[in-house]
C-alpha cells in the first residue's frame, strides 16, 4: 500500500512538470515575474495651468504620488526627502527650435521629526542646506504634509519682461524626487531602484495675450 501511494503522487508530478515544460513561454513569464523587484507607484501631474498674470507667468499644479514604503520608513527614521520642481518656458519659433526663455527651481524639504511626532515642509527657490533659515510649515498628520507637497499654487516661473506678449510659450514641468541630496550611505543603495522612483514631466501651452 505505501509503495503504490508513492507511486501515484510521483506520476502526478511528472505529469505536472511535463504539463509546465510544454509551455515554456508561459514558464519563463512566470520566473520573470517572479524575479522583477516590486515597482513604485506611477507618479502624475493631473493638473497642470499657466496663466499670463501682471508681472508674468503663474504656474498651479498638483502632483498625484504615494510614498513608497521605502521613502517613508527612511523619513519615519528622521531622514529628510528634497522634491525639485522644475519649470522651463520656452518661446514658440516656427523657423527653429523653441528658445528657452526662463527657468525656475522650487526646491521642498519634507522631513519628520520623531520626538514631536511631526512633519515638515520647508520650501525655497534655492537648495536647502540643513540648519540654514528656511520658512516652513508643521503638520500633525502625514497626509497634510503629503497634500502640501503635492500643490503648487500661484508659483511665479517668469517675469513679465521675459514673455513676448504676441508670442505662444510652451512650459514644462518636471517633478521628481532629489536622491542625490541623501546622506552618502542612502546614495549608494538606491542608485537603480525602481523604489526611490517619484517623478513626472508635464507641459502645457500658452497662447498670445488676447487669444481664446
Amino acid at each position: 500500500m505505501i509503495t503504490t501511494v508513492f507511486i501515484t503522487h510521483c506520476c502526478r508530478s511528472v505529469r505536472r512538470l511535463t504539463w509546465w515544460l510544454d509551455r515554456p513561454l508561459l514558464l519563463a513569464g512566470l520566473l520573470l515575474m517572479l524575479a522583477l523587484p516590486a515597482s513604485a507607484e506611477p507618479t502624475d501631474i493631473s493638473v497642470m495651468q499657466v496663466e499670463r498674470a501682471d508681472k508674468g507667468l503663474v504656474l498651479s499644479a498638483q502632483v498625484r504620488f504615494e510614498l513608497p514604503a521605502v521613502v517613508e520608513d527612511a523619513l519615519l527614521k528622521g531622514i529628510p526627502m528634497v522634491f525639485v520642481a522644475e519649470a522651463t518656458v520656452l518661446k514658440d519659433r516656427w523657423y527653429w527650435y523653441d528658445k528657452e526663455v526662463a527657468q525656475a527651481t522650487r526646491y521642498m524639504r519634507l522631513s519628520y521629526q520623531p520626538l514631536t511626532r511631526r512633519w515638515r515642509l520647508q520650501v525655497s527657490s534655492t537648495p536647502i542646506t540643513a540648519g540654514g533659515l528656511t520658512l516652513g510649515q508643521n503638520f500633525d498628520a502625514r497626509e497634510e504634509a503629503l497634500a502640501a507637497l503635492q500643490r503648487i499654487s500661484g508659483w511665479k516661473i517668469a517675469a513679465d519682461a521675459e514673455i513676448d506678449p504676441g508670442a505662444v510659450h510652451r512650459v514644462v514641468l518636471r517633478f521628481a524626487l532629489d536622491v542625490s541630496q541623501l546622506p552618502r550611505p542612502f546614495q549608494i543603495g538606491v542608485v537603480g531602484q525602481p523604489e526611490w522612483s517619484i517623478s513626472a514631466t508635464e507641459a502645457a501651452r500658452v497662447p498670445p495675450e488676447g487669444a481664446r
